[in-house]
């Protein structure tokens, strides 16, 4: 071999690992307001790279970095890669349904898992029931023809599942709107999805008008004087979990003008108290929402009688977010509200501060 042909190859060998390595400098694309675990860039070939950290509730530090490729572009040999627009998309979540579906996109989705429990009733026709967590129908998937597949950030690295998948040659990529602590944070995820099918900007748009939305409605919030006492849940086992001060329902109360009724948890995850713990603090609540699967007063009251003279009760301000359900047991709350943070927090605020009935909301009713 020629000296300089030695030369060159060693080169361009050299550029490549460089390239496709985690220290690359990368040239920022977009970067979230709210959202804290993802963000988009470009290399040092114009390659648009979906880097994805702490997905999950875990102790250990966590990344994912994606490549999203365009036809032309050259895949790394050493980091995940998918060509965008994705076609063919199987997920762990609704709320992915959703949010492909927002920006114009849902024909792309193959797959679901817990498909006969979603509200939206063209994917739920068509789609590929997946199978669920440990229990995936990973033949199912396959023969889907899945090209991506997103995985539900919430039981840690899942990597019995990714083993699988990457067996299979199916790229997986986190979605990790779960562990969002606020409305807009979990909305803000729609721009990484609307990355991976190819319409980043369509994404960008959509959230940049919720966004607006949002803010304007939590501004005529601030306007209301009085602050409504919260109680949240409903008792499990014996315990009753409160959720943590940084979390999403904690954060949409206040957004509402509403105060929480246990600011004591300032952990990072839902802690349970006692039954008696909990009738105190509902005891000076003016409002109380998300109660489970009960669907009216008295039920309420059957599941415990000293509910009866909770105040919240006794002046019927109990509210729960299933007005929006399907016969199977489906949730437009949890599926399309992350994608309408706005109408959520419009409920929230009328719920809170009207008293309003069932028919003036859109995902909460008021239980009779």
């Amino acid at each position: 071999m020629r000296w300089w042909v030695y030369i060159l190859l060693c080169t361009l060998l050299s550029c490549t690992t460089t390239k496709e390595s985690k220290d690359e400098a990368l040239t920022p694309l977009y970067t979230p307001k709210y959202a804290k675990s993802f963000s988009i860039a470009l290399d040092s070939l114009n390659r648009k790279v979906l880097t994805i950290t702490n997905p999950y509730q875990s102790d250990k530090p966590f990344e994912q970095r994606i490549y999203l490729l365009d036809k032309e572009q050259v895949a790394p040999t050493s980091a995940t890669s998918i060509r965008v627009p994705a076609t063919k998309i199987s997920t762990l979540s609704s709320s992915h349904v959703a949010m492909i579906d927002a920006i114009g996109a849902a024909e792309s989705i193959v797959g679901v898992s817990g498909v006969r429990f979603l509200t939206n009733e063209a994917v739920r026709s068509r789609a590929t029931e997946i199978g669920y967590d440990s229990a995936l129908n990973f033949e199912g998937i396959k023969a889907a023809g899945t090209d991506v597949m997103l995985l539900y950030g919430l039981y840690g690295d899942q990597s019995s599942m990714t083993t699988k998948l990457s067996e299979l040659g199916i790229p997986y990529i986190y979605i990790g709107d779960y562990i969002e602590s606020s409305p807009l944070g979990k909305a803000e995820w729609i721009v990484a999805i609307a990355a991976i099918c190819g319409v980043q900007r369509v994404g960008e748009e959509y959230f940049a008008a919720l966004e607006e939305r949002y803010n304007a409605l939590k501004q005529s919030a601030a306007q209301y004087t009085a602050r409504p006492k919260v109680m949240l849940n409903t008792p499990y086992n014996d315990s009753w979990f409160m959720p943590s001060v940084r979390s999403y329902a904690v954060q949409l109360i206040a957004d509402a003008g509403g105060e929480y009724i246990y600011p004591q948890n300032d952990s990072a995850e839902s802690k349970p108290i006692s039954l008696e713990q909990a009738l105190l603090l509902a005891s000076t609540a003016d409002v109380w929402i998300n109660v489970g699967q009960i669907s009216s007063l008295n039920q309420l009251k059957s599941e415990n009688p000293k509910f009866s003279a909770v105040p919240a009760v006794v002046n019927r301000r109990v509210y729960n977010n299933t007005k929006r359900t399907t016969e199977s047991g489906g949730s437009d709350f949890w599926e399309g509200g992350t994608v309408n943070a706005d109408i959520v927090l419009a409920d929230m605020i009328k719920l809170l501060h009207c008293n309003a009935p069932t028919d003036s909301l859109f995902y909460y009713k008021r239980l009779e």
